[in-house]
């Protein structure tokens, strides 16, 4: 299984670790594309501020946040997973796993970046500001950037299983699943059960929550047919039915009552 999660827009401090080793980070094909974006928003936002406080959409409140881009190189590194932060993550709570869920999120959870383009919640890295919706000056929009790596590297990623695409939607433009691959992926969206209503800040919640709970549980479901009847096993209320043509994802609600 393979689980695919948007990044967090805040993010821990990245502390006094080791700096950054790019030749370290999993997925070395997306080494290249990398780079490309790890230099030129390094460079902006060592130049320019204001320019780069524009380019990257940051309020006077986040003005910080340049410094921060500006040091990637030297800055000290973390776990993605201690990196990542905001109420999916929380709900996720990856610390709180026991050592054989950590072990399954290690080698499961894949989270998109608009500047690593994808890692593992292993891999070390520094804390940072740069969203899949940012278009950089030389590069242009990260999310065409990505989508030429991507298509080369994540089906091999994927494997031979169940594929649960938990992004939002600018991370999931930056790689559609196709044929084989599509059909065995599952889509999510979290629905207010009385007003089937797409419901905001509790969808982030419960996606952590679900995920939390096929970790914990040691289950990892071969397609997305089982995916409906493991999440039904384990309490949460699922509505799906399969694609209509073949090489299509399966959409997936997930029905809950209460909206907080």
């Amino acid at each position: 299984m393979l689980v695919l999660l948007p990044p967090s827009e805040g993010k821990a401090s990245s502390g006094r670790g080791a700096p950054l080793k790019p030749e370290s980070l999993s997925l070395p094909g997306l080494a290249a594309a990398r780079e490309a974006v790890l230099a030129e928003l390094a460079d902006l936002c060592a130049g320019d501020e204001e320019k780069a406080r524009e380019v990257l959409g940051l309020s006077e409140g986040l003005r910080g946040e340049v410094a921060k881009n500006a040091g990637l190189r030297t800055a000290g590194a973390r776990p993605a997973g201690e990196i990542y932060t905001g109420v999916l993550y929380d709900a996720l709570d990856l610390a709180s796993l026991d050592a054989a869920a950590k072990r399954r999120a290690a080698r499961s959870l894949l989270v998109f970046s608009g500047l690593w383009g994808a890692v593992r919640v292993t891999d070390r890295i520094p804390s940072y500001r740069c969203s899949m919706g940012v278009k950089l000056p030389g590069l242009g929009a990260l999310g065409t950037h990505w989508r030429g790596p991507m298509a080369e590297v994540l089906p091999e990623a994927a494997g031979a299983g169940l594929v649960l695409d938990l992004r939002s939607a600018a991370y999931a433009a930056a790689w559609k699943p196709k044929g084989e691959v599509a059909g065995r992926t599952a889509t999510v969206r979290v629905l207010h059960a009385p007003t089937r209503k797409v419901v905001s800040h509790f969808n982030k919640a419960t996606k952590g929550r679900m995920v939390r709970s096929l970790l914990a549980a040691g289950i990892a479901p071969a397609g997305p047919a089982e995916l409906v009847e493991t999440l039904r096993e384990l309490g949460y209320e699922v509505e799906a039915e399969a694609p209509a043509r073949a090489g299509q994802p399966w959409a997936l609600d997930v029905l809950v009552t209460e909206v907080h």
